[in-house]
């Protein structure tokens, strides 16, 4: 089980950077990727095999409309390449869930095997 409280994730728009028809991690998307790993160092992540499932609560920063798949994607990739699992296509399960403002922002993710 893997349990984290992380920043709250770029949108997919800011992840990505584009320079003509090259794709790469943008600014925030590599800070936020440093995050998530530093979060998986401080937690002693081991990464998971298997099938898994997965808990998101998202906690905004402010009131802005914000689409809540827009920052799934950059929070899998970040778990990914910190070591949470092998790849993000073992996620059968995922919930996502919307929570109160709070001050900065963050997320709570929860992911456990599935049995």
């Amino acid at each position: 089980m893997i349990k984290l409280e992380l920043p709250y994730p770029p949108s997919v728009n800011h992840y990505w950077g584009q320079a003509g028809k090259n794709k790469f991690i943008g600014k925030k998307g590599k800070e936020f990727r440093m995050a998530v790993a530093e979060a998986c160092l401080d937690a002693e992540v081991v990464v998971l095999e298997g099938r898994l499932s997965m808990h998101v609560s998202l906690y905004p920063p402010d009131r802005r409309k914000r689409d809540v798949d827009n920052v799934l994607k950059p929070l899998l990739d970040a778990m990914e390449h910190a070591g949470c699992f092998d790849n993000d296509n073992q996620i059968d399960e995922l919930h996502i869930i919307r929570r109160d403002v709070r001050k900065g922002g963050s997320c709570v993710v929860l992911v456990l095997p599935i049995a």
